[in-house]
């Protein structure tokens, strides 16, 4: 069949997208490989009425309500998309299988480009955080180590210093390994801390747009790169294509990310009646 949409990345953004498609009676397709970037978190923040619930119980449940709204949930990882409004577009699996849609929606969030430092991915998203407005309050008053990899550092360290004031950079290139209390230095030296924090680079998720002519392009916060949007409403420089959530945002967090996907998806929903 020929879906009205295909949302390529089932998070918040690609999962409120397709409710609101869903709701609209649209055939929806939502195409998920698996693997989110919060999912070492142990709970969502700021998001009213869900603190702290578990990313996978975030996830099950608004995949239940894109199903309850008549839309089809795949895991799949997506390899290449193609076509255009005129034929239409065809969206390509890692399984060989594709699927064809009028519209697509985009949402893969981002890729964090963690330093090589050994322990720091085994770390990350448990002692190792990245946002004090998601995590924050949940490392008040204690002790905090800012990773320094770029000249977002100091910045970072003024931010922290809104939640405690023990906060002490910690030069990258010094550090020997990351540990669940701290770093070790090279000259052996441990440096303990309640949690550390790292600013590094993220990536957009969309090497599978290359075959659209869609491209990524560095986010005016240099925090990485994105798709930009065109419009307030996430449609991309590709007609037919939307983007919402992290992938269009890297500063978006979870309820924001939901929003834009919400928005996405009515202003597809639009566009399909005008055509």
């Amino acid at each position: 069949m020929t879906y009205d949409v295909i949302v390529i990345g089932g998070g918040p953004a690609g999962l409120s997208g397709a409710v609101a498609l869903g709701r609209a009676l649209r055939a929806v397709l939502v195409i998920d490989s698996g693997a989110p970037r919060n999912a070492p978190a142990e709970g969502i923040h700021n998001y009213l009425t869900r603190d702290g619930m578990r990313p996978a119980e975030f996830l099950a449940a608004g995949r239940e309500e894109v199903r309850r709204y008549g839309g089809t949930v795949l895991d799949g990882e997506v390899t290449a998309a193609r076509g255009g409004l005129e034929g239409g577009f065809t969206v390509e699996l890692a399984d060989g299988s594709a699927h064809q849609a009028k519209r697509l929606l985009v949402t893969t969030g981002l890729k964090d480009q963690l330093p090589d430092i050994p322990g720091l991915a085994e770390q990350w998203g448990q002692t190792l955080l990245h946002c004090p407005y998601c995590h924050g309050y949940e490392v008040r008053g204690r002790s905090i180590g800012v990773i320094a990899v770029n000249e977002r550092a100091p910045e970072q360290a003024r931010l922290w210093g809104q939640w405690s004031p023990d906060v002490q950079i910690i030069p990258g290139g010094d550090i020997a390994a990351v540990e669940p209390k701290g770093v070790r230095l090279k000259d052996g030296t441990f440096v303990a801390r309640d949690a550390l924090v790292i600013a590094a680079r993220v990536a957009a998720r969309a090497e599978f747009l290359v075959t659209l002519g869609l491209e990524v392009a560095e986010h005016p916060s240099g925090a990485g790169t994105h798709v930009p949007a065109v419009d307030p409403t996430g449609r991309s420089a590709v007609p037919g294509v939307w983007v919402a959530g992290n992938v269009a945002d890297p500063m978006a967090q979870v309820i924001s990310s939901a929003a834009a996907g919400l928005q996405a998806g009515a202003m597809i929903n639009v566009d399909l009646i005008e055509d």
